[in-house]
């Protein structure tokens, strides 16, 4: 039995790009450590989910996110 398609939360809220700078919304996409999660469990539709990804990815290497959350250098 399959389960029926998640609505992706993006489309739903009619966010056309993810913004790099929005730390609030990419940081409902990353796990406590700092991971960023798998479509399956975000519900996010293929193009949005590429997209949080790069997003995150520029976050991080801005250091407006952190790779690794609780980690004191």
């Amino acid at each position: 039995m399959r389960r029926p398609a998640k609505a992706c939360p993006l489309c739903e809220s009619g966010i056309r790009q993810v913004n790099y700078k929005d730390e609030r919304t990419l940081s409902r996409f990353v796990t406590d450590q700092g991971k960023i999660l798998p479509r399956r469990m975000t519900g996010m539709c293929a193009r949005h989910q590429r997209q949080a990804g790069t997003a995150v990815k520029r976050a991080r290497y801005l250091a407006l996110l952190p790779f690794v959350k609780g980690y004191e250098g």
